[in-house]
């Protein structure tokens, strides 16, 4: 801004009582329009949220508003919150986001994977900046014949060209994330193709940088780009082995040293010099050395989650108004203009989309990957927007230039989500399978049992191991196999990047507070698999909190899952009480409970056989089924039958029987249509059946109690207080139940799971409420033959 020079801010005010208008000194300025800049761009990232945008598009957008193209046309408000002279600070504190967002960018790149990458994704990268730069240069000339006249023809090539041809990897990793494709193929190629892409636009970025200095000769350029490379080579040599030596002296589990975070910043802040120094930007650096720290062990985890929160958080955002405050879109006037931006957007995505879709199709990819490849690989973001800005910086590129390329990004970036949800749907190709063993109640109990444990923490796992362990049923043969996933929340933070990253590298659930509890709970279930040779396959699913159901229920799909156990959300604390921690998992495992296509158990954990793993030859527990009556009963007890087959394993029995003064009472409406009747005469059958293959069991009890009212119900549940596991069903039947569904108070463990859990019920066992799969149609077969003779009422 040529202004006569404004005398510099002072720092602080003397308040508002002295006569000073804050908004005149420099610290509450800076506060005033980070506070502004966090408003804006968080109710924006808000409202976009239902449009599955990236939070780059509102924040950009946010900037754009509050420049003057929308806010900034009044002058007063411009000059009073964004006034010239604040510029300058405002411009240093978004720098230093910018420096130490992208040492995280450079810390979420991984360069090993690079190298195993593959001549297909190779191709595709390469495809997908070459064609871009080249359709770039042809659109430069076009817009220097037309708006940005008389500018250092070179520089203005190749800032069109590298502007036209970037890919932004976090933009692209966050969109993955949300649509659920991060670990399927296309999710893989994508990623690994944008991160060539972006470390080949650095490079570009460099040289267009080296070009667009007021040159005096030419051989400064030069110069810089020689520079430059020597510095990296520098940083190659120098940075590794010192921060090897430092995360080999970090142990995990323990806190980082101070020191070597303050290091590590400083060098951050010192390579950013250096490049600034040699006339690449300042940033440049910083990438760098984010590239070059070892990824392994827990120093970079530690790293990320100290800088990334403040930085993304509040300096970040002040890029993107420093940013929008140079864009003007009201500069884009007349038909020239909007059609010289029709033309750029056209260019940029028929480049991106036409060049990626060949050279997949070449690669023998089915088609709609192919173009959501091409989809994906035109999302822009935050690197694009930095290109943009150091050209106008230079004064490579006009206002009006600038405007429109600021168009064309969001534009480009906006775009990606609709449309490759639009062509590619993984999780909706999967149409409902057909296999058989939906639940654990079936014809032949010898076939094998496929079970989908899903555990949040590594505190559930003993527990669940011990559960497992007591399902296996007897030696014969391979007959239990479990998938155990790890349900992680996916987060709006750069460092759920990583995180993804390590888990798709592992193929093993990963712990977010560093690799030592993921391996002792790897090492609980290889171990589990040997003693117990039953097969257990660790997956990882990462999504938020509201598609979470969704993964669980495809997963148990693919899988052909009998049945899917899920941890109760609330934690058990010391005194033996519940307390909910993260009360947004409660949703999660009622959508779960609506939507699965096979049977359900929220597994309640009291410490089930202590915290130790219990090797297989001593378990020893009691397990209690309650018996009323109704679908989830019998699979409870289906399920207590198969455990019971285990040598240490005692089943107790106990079926509740109602006293009734006359006949009329059995016969209510069960709330599925069908009458109690059939459903009790369906119980006994199944018990019946149940009684004649116990009868030479030892280890299995089976009572009978005759009850009248609740009371007495939780006097006979007093007594088996002592026991190490209940099984109930969620939904049972009968007077009893529906007496004590009164006091519910959660429903996915139906009555007499919130019961065995309730406060005032005092008891040590562990709680699996279990939901049975409830298909009409078998449903309907083995009722037919009943309803004929039970008069509706």
């Amino acid at each position: 801004m040529d202004h006569q020079c404004p005398s510099p801010m002072k720092a602080t005010s003397n308040g508002i009582f002295q006569g000073d208008n804050p908004l005149d000194f420099a610290l509450p300025l800076a506060i005033v329009q980070i506070c502004l800049v966090l408003v804006v761009t968080r109710g924006l990232a808000f409202l976009l949220r239902p449009l599955r945008q990236p939070r780059v598009i509102a924040e950009v957008i946010g900037g754009i508003l509050l420049g003057p193209s929308a806010l900034g046309r009044n002058k007063g408000y411009l000059n009073a919150v964004f006034p010239p002279k604040s510029i300058t600070v405002l411009d240093t504190l978004a720098n230093i986001g910018l420096l130490f967002f992208l040492f995280l960018a450079g810390l979420e790149l991984d360069v090993k994977s690079l190298r195993q990458s593959g001549k297909k994704v190779l191709a595709i990268a390469v495809t997908g900046i070459t064609l871009p730069f080249a359709l770039g240069i042809g659109t430069s000339f076009i817009l220097r014949g037309t708006i940005n006249k008389g500018v250092n023809a070179t520089a203005f090539l190749v800032f069109m060209g590298v502007a036209l041809s970037i890919t932004a990897f976090p933009v692209l990793a966050r969109i993955l994330a949300e649509l659920k494709l991060l670990t399927t193929d296309v999710g893989r190629m994508a990623m690994s193709a944008a991160a060539i892409n972006d470390v080949a636009a650095w490079i570009l970025l460099a040289l267009a940088i080296a070009l667009s200095g007021d040159n005096l000769s030419p051989v400064v350029p030069l110069w810089v780009f020689l520079c430059g490379c020597g510095f990296v080579i520098g940083a190659y040599l120098i940075v590794p082995p010192i921060f090897k030596w430092i995360s080999r002296r970090c142990h995990e589990g323990e806190p980082v040293d101070e020191l070597y975070i303050c290091a590590t910043l400083a060098a951050v802040l010192a390579a950013g010099l250096v490049t600034d120094v040699i006339g690449i930007h300042a940033m440049f650096g910083a990438f760098v050395i984010g590239v070059l720290l070892p990824k392994e062990g827990p120093f970079a985890g530690v790293l990320v989650e100290k800088v990334e929160d403040l930085v993304s958080g509040l300096f970040l955002p002040l890029y993107f108004v420093s940013s929008g405050l140079k864009t003007n879109v009201a500069t884009i006037q007349g038909i020239q203009s909007w059609g010289l931006l029709v033309l750029v957007i056209f260019t940029a995505c028929f480049g991106k989309i036409v060049g990626t879709f060949i050279v997949s199709l070449l690669w023998k990819i089915p088609k709609n990957e192919a173009l959501a490849l091409g989809f994906l690989m035109n999302s822009k973001g935050l690197v694009e927007l930095i290109v943009l800005n150091i050209g106008k910086d230079r004064k490579v590129l006009n206002d009006q230039t600038f405007a429109i390329m600021v168009m064309m990004a969001l534009f480009t970036t906006f775009i990606t989500t609709p449309l490759v949800l639009a062509v590619y749907k993984p999780a909706k190709m999967l149409s409902k399978g057909d296999y058989k063993h939906r639940r654990i109640e079936r014809k032949n109990p010898n076939t094998e049992l496929r079970i989908l444990s899903c555990f949040r923490s590594s505190r559930n796992i003993p527990s669940v191991i011990n559960l497992l362990e007591a399902s296996r049923g007897t030696e014969r043969g391979e007959r239990l196999s479990v998938y155990a996933m790890h349900l992680m929340e996916f987060s709006e933070r750069p460092s759920a990047i990583l995180m993804v990253h390590k888990a798709r590298h592992n193929g093993l659930p990963f712990w977010n507070k560093g690799q030592r509890s993921a391996n002792h709970v790897v090492v609980a279930f290889e171990a589990f698999q040997q003693l117990s040779q039953v097969s257990v396959r660790p997956m990882t699913s990462i999504s938020s909190l509201s598609d979470m159901h969704e993964d669980i229920c495809i997963t148990a799909e693919k899988k052909n899952i009998a049945m899917i156990i899920l941890p109760y959300h609330k934690n058990l604390r010391l005194d033996g009480s519940f307390e909910s921690t993260r009360p947004d998992f409660h949703l999660v495992n009622k959508r779960v409970l609506e939507h699965a296509s096979c049977s359900v158990g929220i597994f309640v954990d009291r410490g089930l056989g202590g915290t130790a793993q219990i090797s297989a030859s001593n378990v020893s527990f009691s397990i209690t089924v309650l018996y009323f009556g109704g679908h989830d009963d019998r699979e409870a007890l289906a399920y207590g039958t198969r455990m019971a087959e285990h040598p240490g394993v005692e089943l107790t029995v106990i079926r509740f029987l109602v006293e009734s003064d006359s006949s009329e009472e059995i016969v209510t409406i069960h709330t599925e249509g069908t009458s109690a009747a059939t459903l009790v005469s369906a119980d006994e059958e199944f018990l019946a059946a149940f009684r004649t293959s116990i009868s030479d069991d030892s280890s299995i009890k089976y009572e009978e109690k005759t009850v009248r009212n609740v009371s007495e119900t939780i006097t006979i549940l007093r007594d088996y207080s002592r026991c190490s596991l209940f099984l109930v069903g969620r939904r049972p039947d009968g007077v009893v139940p529906l007496a004590l569904s009164q006091r519910i108070d959660c429903p996915e463990l139906g009555p007499v799971g919130s019961l065995l859990t309730s406060p005032e019920y005092a008891t040590t066992a562990s709680v699996l409420v279990v939901q049975q799969y409830y298909d009409n149609l078998y449903a309907n077969s083995s009722q037919q033959r009943d309803v004929a003779s039970v008069p509706e009422n």
